[in-house]
C-alpha cells in the first residue's frame, strides 16, 4: 500500500508531531513503508544576515537542525523502522511538497491544529499542502 511516508515535524513545537508521529509509525509498521522525516528551517534574508548575523548563520542553522533531527529520531522513532532524515530551508509548505516529490512519497502526514481566524486569512501550512500536493495527505488533528 505505502512504500514511503513523509512526516513533517517542527522540532520546537511538540504539537507538530505529538499525534502525527505515532500515526505515521503505525502506518509504516502496517505497510512496511520507509519513514521520511522532514524539518524545515527558516530562510534567512541576505539583508538580515549582512546587517545583524554572522555570514555562516544559515549554514549553522542547518547543521543545528540536522543534529536536532538526529536526536529526535534516536529518542522517538522505533529502531526497526527504515528512517530517512531531511532538513530543508525556506517555506514550510513548499519544502514539504518538494521533498515529497524528491523521495516519491506515497503519503504526506502532518499535524494540524484547530483553525484560528488568522488561519482563514493567511492559510496554514497544512491547508496549503493539501491544496497543492500531488500526493495523498493525512492531516492529523491535535
Amino acid at each position: 500500500m505505502y512504500q514511503r511516508i513523509l512526516l513533517s515535524v517542527d522540532l520546537h513545537d511538540e504539537a507538530s508531531w505529538e499525534k502525527a508521529l505515532p500515526r505515521a509509525v503505525e502506518l509504516c509498521r502496517l505497510t512496511g513503508a520507509e519513514l521520511h522525516l522532514l524539518t524545515v528551517t527558516p530562510d534567512l534574508p541576505m539583508g538580515l544576515v549582512n546587517l545583524y548575523l554572522q555570514e555562516d548563520s544559515g549554514g549553522r542553522l542547518l547543521t543545528s537542525a540536522q543534529r536536532e533531527l538526529q536526536a529526535f529520531v534516536s529518542e522517538r522513532v522505533p529502531k526497526e523502522l527504515n528512517v530517512y532524515q531531511h532538513v530543508d530551508q525556506g517555506s514550510v509548505y513548499a519544502s514539504i511538497i518538494e521533498v515529497a516529490e524528491e523521495v516519491d512519497a506515497d503519503l504526506i502526514v502532518m499535524a494540524s491544529h484547530r483553525p484560528a481566524m488568522r488561519d482563514y486569512l493567511l492559510g496554514p501550512n497544512a491547508a496549503r499542502v493539501v491544496r497543492h500536493a500531488a500526493r495523498s495527505v493525512l492531516v492529523v488533528r491535535n
